[in-house]
């Protein structure tokens, strides 16, 4: 999920690195990836379906087959109710993606949910309101030292904080990446990742790289795929793009190896999700194609 418009793309940079999991035009039988355990929904891919009746939408995610769920807001209900309609269904939900302006009544929404990890989409707001663009090396340092503080305040709470990413992490300064400076400046113990791939993919990174790099690092990992898209008509090369959202097996990214790396580098879960527009299909019924990929390799 984001609240960035996919309008600001950052430069190109490092793209060739992302290159190899672009998926190829008529691809090959899917070789099945031994990635045991429940397959997992991030419902921002539903939200609109999920805020006009969220009991209903919980059982259509279940009988699609999900059985486990990440939490992006609770549908204007308290985390405690919320978690009752995932009882209900016989879901569960080990991350929470929660507002961290107020730590202490995260992790307890957290809690209330049964959540065993507390992430955040962005700590941009909470650095400095003024920022935009791509992350510069100087608001990775500060956003290091804050996902450091919160790591400390989720293990006290009994949880562990884990940071997404979007693509705004990915822009090359002096032959170095903010990525690398929140991995590097962040403390093992305390902060943990979960990998977007494919904002990381549109950021010209292969997520390959990072599971051989910083194994332990990701426990969790979204699956999302994008359209590719061409510069509007008058733009430079590698100025900004939009890459609308696509259903997995639709877009440009292979998950064959990303799940094969992933899995050897400690993954625990996964959840598809997708950005809109959702032109092709309704939200529910995207959500039923990301199963039916995810099976077929996972």
């Amino acid at each position: 999920m984001t609240t960035l418009s996919r309008r600001r793309f950052l430069a190109a940079s490092g793209r060739l690195g992302a290159a190899a999991l672009i998926a190829p035009a008529r691809p090959g039988p899917l070789k099945a990836a031994p990635l045991g355990g429940a397959a997992g929904i991030q419902l921002y891919a539903v939200k609109d379906s999920l805020a006009a009746d969220p009991g209903a939408t919980l059982r259509r995610v279940r009988d699609i087959g999900f059985r486990e769920v990440e939490t992006a807001g609770f549908a204007s209900l308290s985390a405690r109710d919320f978690r009752r309609l995932l009882d209900d269904q016989g879901l569960t939900a080990p991350s929470a993606h929660l507002d961290f302006s107020v730590p202490e009544a995260a992790f307890a929404q957290a809690h209330d949910l049964g959540a065993q990890y507390a992430a955040s989409g962005s700590l941009r707001g909470l650095i400095s309101s003024g920022l935009s663009g791509g992350m510069t090396l100087d608001e990775a340092q500060r956003t290091a030292e804050l996902a450091n503080r919160l790591g400390e305040q989720a293990q006290r709470a009994g949880l562990k904080y884990v940071y997404h990413n979007h693509h705004i992490e990915f822009a090359a300064q002096g032959g170095r990446i903010a990525y690398d400076v929140l991995l590097a400046e962040t403390h093992p113990a305390l902060v943990q990742f979960e990998i977007d791939c494919g904002w990381m993919v549109l950021g010209g990174r292969n997520p390959v790289d990072y599971f051989a790099r910083y194994p332990g690092r990701f426990p969790m990992i979204h699956v999302k795929d994008f359209l590719a898209a061409a510069p509007r008509a008058g733009e430079a090369a590698f100025a900004t793009y939009d890459y609308p959202g696509a259903e997995l097996g639709h877009g440009m990214i292979d998950y064959r190896p990303i799940f094969a790396a992933a899995e050897k580098a400690g993954l625990r879960h996964y959840f598809v999700e997708q950005e809109g527009p959702f032109t092709r299909m309704s939200q529910i019924e995207a959500a039923r194609q990301a199963y039916e990929y995810v099976a077929k390799i996972r």
